[in-house]
């Protein structure tokens, strides 16, 4: 109830001032957690600060595995914080370590435990090759303390610091002695074919007190790592100054001992407020610049084309509409003659454009229009869903501060925007003379639904096989199953009962009942050709956020500039909008109407030149080796392909279907 309570007066404030302040703004809901020393005796602060522990991910695999799987320090009494359902679907494990800190108390290098690995012991030897494969892919922790990653922050190029929201478990030496990955931050990591192990960390907490903020206590506002190999001689008493590193062999030939130790300070910094504690990962995060000056570049030219395109259109059929209209005055008063047909004036609004030649078949129902109904009723689900869950993420409701809210927010909003699917393939499908209504509706709820499930069934078996902390548990695939069937389909039926109710969708002119002759067409007014062009401008203006979004998913990347996303949002559909009106009205110009699947097709082709990038994008900017990382790849692109397909579709096609109306009901037609 007082987060209920918390939660409604933040988001009243926030509404409020919302254009006065843009900075300092922190999730609503997620209430601020104070700590205090020992002794103060003050209930509403905590004295002990938990770590948590993450899934272990790798920018060379696409299988993250849990904390657990590897050979680490596992807590005594391990909790599990509950999780949504995004953060299950994304393969998130968090759990409790048995790293636990007193506040403001430091500790010189704390032994927490030691794994010994016997050579002659098969158990061990698998448990250490496990650690050794997770050192060769480079995979990274990724550790949290008050909901707040641990960030490991090293210097690059031209004196910048980056902070890594995580840190890898060792790094590796190999045969001919190139150090890989983190190898290089040490000279001494230099044996040949050698796995070096992180296995001493130095964290530092920094706080802020509230003494003049009016509150009680201190609120942590930053944590730091370094991790360090160290080998410990002996276990009781290590020494964390040692500079010998802690060397495991590639070959298990005498016993390994691994002491796990860390030292944590804690440091005041009034400086930071709680409220914007994340700023400084967000800034240090990599091409942060070029990100900012490439959308703004992309923008200014998606805009000046767009604006071309409108300028174009709108004159061009400013004088076809006034041209058809006053020869068809004319021709009320009085037959033209011979003569007059020969005029110029008379020649161009008759034959030039050749779109009001085709008004009687325009609106003839298109093949596979079941299929077509389909597609536009799931692009219609799709993007309400895209719009609302960019417009919450812009409001700050689904920041990276809120694990898995983006996910789950998206999921929840298609289950309940199975109304608008049904009524939306119900009604095209009642307006192309459709009577088998049943199928519509059980395909409209299955059928794109059904593809996605069963790739992402596929993955999941793979992901199973692996043992890998992304596969879904059996109970949560039985919920989105029930989900599915239990509130969208109910919700699909109940939508295509209304649309069917209504009457079909009224055409602004008569449909002919012999089809009209097509005339023999040029290359560019052909369909492939114009579909192929159809899809270049869209994905002109989203390319360059595609990349940034791609990182965040396959190199682990947090991806926070959801203003900008909506921007190129709201973008993209005004080019997806343009560039199919455009090339209609030029196959209408061309006389040939067919214009219901290629409206469809124009925009949704931007989703083949995204699969082409995603492949480009695996070949040029990721690592990723074997056969299982590489099935799981294109696996799921294929999903963000085909729901990506759909959406851009519908927005072509419902473009087209509001510019054929508009242009042939306001031109006569005898």
């Amino acid at each position: 109830m007082r987060r209920r309570i918390e939660f409604g007066y933040l988001l009243l404030f926030f509404l409020v001032s919302h254009f006065c302040s843009c900075s300092a703004f922190y999730l609503p809901g997620l209430a601020p957690v104070s700590f205090c020393e020992e002794g103060e005796g003050k209930p509403e602060c905590q004295k002990e600060i938990q770590l948590f522990v993450n899934r272990l991910d790798s920018v060379e695999s696409v299988l993250p595995y849990e904390y657990d799987v590897f050979d680490f320090c596992k807590d005594a009494k391990e909790m599990r914080p509950s999780e949504n359902l995004g953060q299950v679907l994304f393969g998130e494990r968090i759990e409790s370590s048995p790293y636990k800190f007193t506040f403001k108390k430091d500790v010189k290098c704390e032994a927490v435990c030691a794994k010994t690995y016997k050579k002659d012991n098969h158990e061990d030897a698998t448990r250490l090759d496990f650690i050794k494969m997770g050192m060769q892919l480079n995979y990274q922790h990724h550790w949290i303390i008050d909901n707040m990653p641990v960030t490991w922050c090293y210097d690059v190029e031209d004196k910048q610091v980056y902070c890594n929201p995580g840190f890898p478990i060792g790094c590796f030496v190999t045969a001919d002695g190139r150090p890989k990955d983190a190898c290089v931050i040490n000279a001494n990591f230099n044996q040949k074919k050698t796995f070096y192990v992180f296995n001493h960390v130095d964290i530092k907490i920094s706080y802020h007190k509230g003494v003049a903020d009016g509150w009680t206590g201190a609120r942590l506002v930053g944590a730091t790592l370094e991790p360090k190999s160290i080998k410990h001689a002996d276990e009781k008493n290590p020494n964390c100054e040692g500079t010998t590193p802690m060397e495991v062999p590639s070959q298990f030939t005498n016993d390994v001992s691994i002491v796990y130790t860390y030292s944590v300070t804690f440091e005041e910094n009034n400086d930071i407020k709680w409220a914007s504690r994340w700023d400084y990962i967000l800034v240090s995060m990599p091409h942060t610049n070029i990100q900012w000056f490439s959308i703004m570049n992309s923008l200014v030219i998606v805009l000046f084309l767009s604006g071309m395109v409108a300028m174009i259109m709108l004159r061009t059929l400013h004088k076809d509409i006034a041209r058809y209209n006053q020869v068809d005055q004319e021709n009320l008063i009085k037959v033209p003659s011979a003569k007059q047909k020969s005029t110029p004036f008379y020649e161009d609004a008759q034959e030039e454009s050749g779109w009001k030649q085709v008004h009687g078949d325009v609106f003839r129902p298109p093949r596979k229009g079941m299929l077509l109904s389909i597609f536009l009723g799931q692009g219609t689900q799709i993007f309400i869903m895209t719009f609302i869950t960019l417009f919450l993420a812009c409001l700050g409701f689904l920041s990276p501060a809120n694990r898995g809210a983006l996910m789950t927010c998206a999921v929840v909003l298609w289950v309940l925007l199975g109304t608008p699917a049904g009524y939306v393939s119900a009604r095209l499908y009642k307006t192309f003379g459709g009577e088998k209504w049943k199928t519509n509706v059980l395909l409209t709820a299955l059928l794109c639904p059904g593809i996605v499930f069963a790739d992402f069934f596929l993955m999941n078996l793979i992901l199973w096989v692996e043992g890998s902390s992304a596969a879904i548990p059996f109970g949560t695939l039985v919920a989105i199953l029930a989900l599915w069937f239990g509130i969208s389909v109910p919700l699909t039926f109940i939508g295509a009962y209304f649309g069917f109710k209504k009457p079909a969708i009224e055409q602004p002119v008569r449909t002919n009942q012999i089809p009209r002759q097509i005339p023999e067409q040029s290359f560019f007014t052909k369909p492939i050709p114009g579909i192929v062009m159809g899809g270049i401008l869209p994905f002109g203006c989203i390319f360059i956020q595609l990349f940034f979004i791609l990182n965040s998913i396959w190199s682990h990347q947090m991806y926070y500039m959801f203003g900008f996303l909506f921007l190129v949002f709201i973008i993209l559909l005004i080019t997806c909008s343009e560039a199919t009106i455009l090339l209609c009205y030029f196959h209408l110009c061309a006389e040939d109407y067919h214009w219901w699947w290629r409206s469809f097709l124009t925009s949704g082709f931007t989703a083949v030149y995204l699969f082409i990038y995603a492949v480009h994008y695996f070949f040029s900017k990721l690592q990723i080796i074997g056969a299982a990382s590489t099935f799981l790849y294109f696996g799921y692109t294929m999903i963000m392909v085909l729901i990506f397909f759909l959406f851009t579709g519908t927005i072509g096609f419902f473009a087209c279907f509001w510019f054929v109306n508009k242009i042939y009901s306001v031109v006569k037609v005898d």
